[in-house]
């Protein structure tokens, strides 16, 4: 339906196009949908494509499997498969990626080559195995971090024993954040553009002493540290020195109490003592004034 629609197809079947010249070089790709002006323009071979929108999926060829809504989604891709663009130039200038989504205006628009990219309102990196989320940077939020599981799903942090097995006493293992070293760093420029100061600790090093605690890529090797187990870590030991110090302060108020005994005792022998001492002394001067007045002679 359209002008010039599907007019090149010589061998295609399964093939719907509805616009002015939509398909219009199609020869024998099959089960494409083109809905708008110029959709899938340029596809020759590709199969399994849908195209809604002006001009969306313009240059693809031979790719395969896309599906593309808004006006000019996906407009530069040619042999990319397996993408989904939803948003008026969403991942227009991608050309041979591949399992990209983007959705939302212009997302995705700094994708031309790179492969399982993720944009949501947010033109992205030419970085494959990467996501881009747009408006959540430096937003103020709730209290309840966001963690990613080893399959990507995201999730609160839960703490209940509901979630866990095998609970133990952590006991002595927390003593081997006395052998982790502090470091301070900046993020390569790729990583984190404003390349702030950083203070934490170095994920190979902290392998050495524990691989538990540490995260690993997708290639098994450690990416990143587990400080929520490390804090846990820390605070266990804070405990144990804290059990320590209480020990060691009841002990004292015991050998104090223990002093003040000995020293209420030792009191009461010294006052004895120099009553005593005060007696055998009025005794002695007593006794020295009776020799002296025996010796003195008789007038």
């Amino acid at each position: 339906m359209g002008g010039s629609s599907l007019s090149s197809n010589t061998e295609g079947n399964y093939n719907t196009a509805t616009g002015y010249r939509a398909l219009l070089r199609n020869t024998t790709g099959t089960l494409n949908t083109a809905n708008g002006k110029d959709a899938l323009f340029n596809n020759t071979e590709g199969q399994n494509n849908t195209a809604t929108g002006f001009s969306a999926l313009f240059n693809n060829t031979n790719g395969s499997a896309n599906a593309a809504v808004g006006r000019d989604a996906l407009f530069h891709n040619t042999t990319g498969t397996l993408n989904t663009a939803i948003g008026f130039g969403a991942l227009e200038n991608n050309i041979s990626g591949s399992n990209n989504i983007a959705v939302g205006v212009s997302a995705g628009a700094n994708v031309t080559s790179a492969s399982g990219v993720i944009c949501i309102y947010n033109a992205g990196e030419n970085v494959s195995n990467s996501c881009y989320i747009g408006n959540i940077w430096s937003q103020p939020g709730g209290t309840q971090p966001v963690y990613v599981n080893g399959l990507g799903k995201l999730g609160a942090p839960v703490s209940s024993q509901r979630f866990k097995d095998e609970i133990k006493s952590m006991e002595h293992a927390s003593e081997v954040i006395y052998g982790f070293k502090p470091v301070s760093f900046r993020y390569k420029p790729e990583i984190e553009p404003t390349r702030p100061p950083g203070f934490g600790l170095i994920a190979e090093d902290v392998e050495k002493i524990n691989p538990d605690l540490v995260t690993r890529d997708s290639n098994g090797e450690a990416a990143s540290v587990r400080y929520d187990a490390i804090n846990a870590m820390l605070l266990n030991e804070f405990l144990k020195e804290h059990r320590q110090v209480t020990e060691q302060q009841v002990r004292l108020t015991e050998l104090k109490k223990d002093f003040q005994a000995v020293s209420a005792q030792q009191q009461g022998e010294i006052r004895a003592l120099r009553a005593q001492l005060v007696d055998q002394a009025v005794l002695f001067k007593r006794s020295t004034r009776s020799l002296l007045q025996q010796r003195q002679p008789s007038s």
